[in-house]
């Protein structure tokens, strides 16, 4: 099934100051793919029947990369609603814990979270199984650990301790990851602008994230 998704600007490199942008644009999806982007006109009226989801005034983007994915998933315990103790992660509550079901349970929740925010990569090193297990059946990217990450270097020279939202700390042309290609996985996110007259998605303001083609959050 092809879908259109139409967005007020559609940024397919941001992290490429001389890359085109697409006002009014559309990225057309097949599958798990990226088949076109381009002015949302021009896609409508060569694909009739495409399904359309209409974002209105957002803009759509690569979705981003969290750096600090060791420090979150591994050290970090992100408490299940039942608990009653927030939402916010526990600093290093996973911290010698040998509970790899715990550990699990708490990475998919973190997970979750981060997809709330528009990330579709996160990075590592993971050194629990259960989180592997975890990180790999979400559908995000998993980037290897790289030293220079923002944050206190930790093992394998990964980011230190840091927010879900990468745009709590990133400027949005460092925080993306990839760009959006036709042939490319279809791995974006839609956000709310920081303001009038703006291209810069606010904090906080993701709207949607789509992995492989797929909606797997959409803010109520």
């Amino acid at each position: 099934m092809l879908t259109l998704h139409r967005a007020a600007l559609v940024l397919p490199d941001p992290a490429d100051p001389t890359a085109p942008s697409h006002p009014d644009g559309a990225v057309l999806v097949r599958g798990e793919l990226v088949e076109a982007v381009g002015p949302y006109g021009a896609l409508a009226a060569a694909h009739p029947g495409a399904r359309v989801r209409d974002w209105g005034s957002a803009v759509l983007a690569p979705g981003l990369r969290n750096p600090y994915g060791h420090w979150l998933l591994e050290r970090a315990y992100h408490p299940d609603p039942r608990e009653e103790i927030g939402v916010e992660p526990v600093v290093d509550g996973l911290v010698g814990s040998t509970d790899e079901t715990r550990c699990g349970a708490s990475a998919r929740r973190g997970l979750q979270r981060m997809l709330g925010f528009g990330v579709t990569a996160v990075a590592g090193p993971f050194e629990r199984a259960s989180v592997r297990t975890a990180v790999a059946r979400s559908g995000l990217v998993a980037l290897a650990g790289a030293a220079g990450s923002v944050g206190s270097a930790g093992a394998g020279g990964a980011a230190g301790a840091g927010p879900l939202d990468p745009l709590a700390v990133l400027p949005f042309a460092e925080a993306g990851y990839g760009r959006l290609t036709p042939g490319g996985r279809a791995d974006f996110a839609v956000f709310a602008v920081a303001g009038e007259g703006s291209a810069e998605p606010a904090a906080g303001g993701c709207l949607a994230t789509v992995l492989g083609g797929r909606l797997v959050y959409r803010r109520r």
